[in-house]
């Protein structure tokens, strides 16, 4: 069973806007620390935005002003609104739960692809 469910990514001109969703099933997203992560083609992991479970919020300086992270309780889901992207945001971006009942859970990904 996927506890984190990705959606909203797709193929963008460079300048353009996505808004990816995370919906979480048995985790609460109000009661936890949720962050998006993503993965480009040869390179690591990076974080690029956190959400505690607070309501505090942090965006990675290579993104900061462009991304948004946020939530809503009542869906059980966390967004990344992401303005004015450039190539190098091409990634596959990952929703994930670090410190949850179940342990560290991630989703399956969705993919952004940004042309130049």
């Amino acid at each position: 069973q996927e506890h984190l469910v990705e959606s909203g990514g797709g193929l963008v001109e460079a300048g353009g806007s996505l808004r990816l969703s995370c919906v979480a099933s048995a985790i609460s997203v109000r009661l936890n620390d949720m962050a998006w992560y993503r993965q480009s083609p040869g390179k690591e992991r990076e974080l690029v935005a956190t959400i505690t479970f607070g309501g505090s919020t942090h965006v990675v300086d290579s993104v900061q002003g462009r991304f948004t992270i946020s939530r809503d309780d009542a869906e059980n889901t966390v967004f990344l609104q992401m303005n004015s992207l450039k190539a190098e945001d091409t990634a596959v971006y990952y929703c994930n739960a670090p410190n949850t009942w179940l342990g560290d859970v991630w989703g399956q990904g969705t993919q952004v692809t940004v042309s130049s």
